[in-house]
């Protein structure tokens, strides 16, 4: 039964996932914000939800400034329509003048190959040429994200056919994980 089956794959995802890989995000986000830089979150499809989301959510109760490029659709389309879809988060951190300081979060199942996510892939080639901190919640490739990240956090494969709905599923528990971690929330919802 699907559903079973879901719900054993995710067990064993949990199973599998470094809680240290996890403390090491916190400890990057906690020096992010002592050091007054700006996060970014980059992610396409469901991990543009996730992103948006997580913006929300390190404002509000972890006190970082943070900003997605998916966020302005105006811009993003302006930018897809007059540039290219691969150039559109790259040109838009370069727009938000990121610095050393600054730090920008990759959530993408692929973590930006070749054949997928180019606007991830550009991004990260410009991001590590200029010596930004980079960070992801990415599948179990990993992709340029984890050849380039300070730290990333890999969903491991359960079931190939299943990869998106897991990835996309996890970067949300882990995001909330890290946003109501002890050392870096500063504020509690109201439930």
């Amino acid at each position: 039964m699907h559903s079973n089956d879901y719900l054993e794959e995710t067990i064993k995802i949990a199973s599998l996932i470094d809680p240290e890989s996890i403390e090491t995000m916190v400890k990057e986000l906690v020096s992010l914000r002592e050091r007054k830089g700006r996060l970014f979150i980059i992610g396409i499809g469901g991990s543009a939800a996730n992103a948006s989301h997580t913006v929300n959510d390190m404002r509000k109760l972890c006190g970082i400034e943070a900003y997605t490029p998916v966020d302005n659709v105006a811009e993003l389309t302006a930018r897809a329509n007059d540039e290219g879809w691969e150039i559109i988060f790259q040109d838009g951190l370069k727009a938000s003048n990121i610095t050393v300081d600054d730090a920008v979060m990759v959530l993408s199942v692929g973590g930006g190959t070749e054949k997928v996510s180019l606007p991830i892939t550009n991004a990260l080639r410009w991001l590590q040429r200029i010596g930004s901190v980079i960070l992801g919640i990415v599948g179990p490739n990993g992709g340029l994200t984890k050849t380039y990240g300070k730290c990333v956090i890999n969903i491991p494969l359960i079931e190939a056919k299943r990869i998106t709905p897991h990835t996309e599923g996890w970067q949300s528990v882990i995001l909330h994980c890290i946003v109501s971690h002890p050392d870096l929330q500063q504020r509690r919802t109201k439930w």
